[in-house]
């Protein structure tokens, strides 16, 4: 998590913010600095969707909060009934950082749906193929 300050126009009656993206953030702190301009810190969160490679060779596509600890309990197989319990050891081979929560999980969810040649296009950042390979093959 990392703070942001910005200038924007504060309604007093209000504790969240607007800031350029159109997102409403809880202001943690404000100082007063002339008429109705307000120094505002607001918390962010960073979330990040992310694909391990399992030892069994398939992908698993995750969404959290924290990389790094995530990845410290996918291998140590903290949850028994998880997928990459029993196809450990794992690797982190992709991930991307978001703001937006909903936006994570909306690409989580669009990457799972991908084939295994198109996720190893975007773990391989060959990103000139993606659209190429949402793209059905009539021809069999």
């Amino acid at each position: 998590m990392f703070y942001l300050s910005l200038r924007v126009v504060f309604d007093f009656s209000s504790r969240y913010a607007t800031h350029s993206k159109g997102q409403k953030s809880k202001i943690v702190s404000r100082s007063r600095q002339k008429y109705d301009t307000f120094i505002i810190t607001m918390k962010h969160h960073k979330y990040y969707v992310y694909i391990l490679k399992c030892n069994d060779n398939t992908y698993y596509t995750g969404v959290t909060n924290n990389i790094e600890r995530r990845f410290i309990e996918h291998t140590e197989g903290l949850d028994i009934k998880s997928y990459t319990h029993s196809r450990r050891p794992v690797s982190l081979v992709y991930y991307s950082e978001f703001s937006n929560i909903e936006f994570a999980i909306e690409k989580e969810k669009q990457i799972k749906k991908w084939s295994r040649k198109k996720k190893e296009a975007l773990i391989d950042e060959q990103y000139e193929k993606l659209p190429l390979l949402s793209k059905k093959d009539f021809r069999k």
